[in-house]
């Protein structure tokens, strides 16, 4: 009986190989607006690129492992529900008002080590507190602009 559950479960993930998700990579001009109209900072870009862009942007940079399933799908359901908090490739899209309480989440979030997910930080490693810093206080500062 073990075995038969232990060849179904690996005929299972054999075949889910052939299934992957789409993935998400508009470019990365799809954040150069957002980028412009914030006057991002060298520093908090780089936070961005490195540490917020794969799942709030429509513009991910996939790991060898996400072409594995179910690797592949976990990374994928972390990107389609980032991006409904918070996608950075639809700024253009928010209201001021929404802007800021987007930026208000966002300096919300890393206050309080929500972001980003421990998931993410065991295989990217977490944000230092000066990393944190500079973040909270980009977003801060822009939050008067809305």
């Amino acid at each position: 009986m073990k075995k038969k559950i232990f060849i179904l479960i690996v005929v299972l993930i054999v075949v889910l190989q052939f299934f992957n998700p789409a993935k998400n990579d508009a470019g990365y001009q799809s954040v150069e607006l957002f980028e412009k109209e914030t006057n991002i900072t060298p520093g908090v870009q780089q936070i961005f690129k490195t540490d917020c862009y794969d799942c709030h942007s429509n513009h991910s940079v996939y790991p060898w492992y996400a072409s594995i399933a179910p690797f592949s799908f976990f990374i994928d359901h972390h990107i389609e529900e980032g991006k409904e908090h918070f996608n950075v490739s639809d700024w253009a899209t928010y209201s001021d008002k929404k802007k800021d309480h987007k930026l208000e989440e966002l300096i919300e979030e890393v206050e309080e080590g929500e972001m980003p997910l421990l998931s993410y930080t065991w295989l990217h490693g977490d944000l230092t507190e000066a990393e944190k810093k500079d973040l909270i206080n980009w977003a801060t500062e822009l939050r008067k602009k809305y």
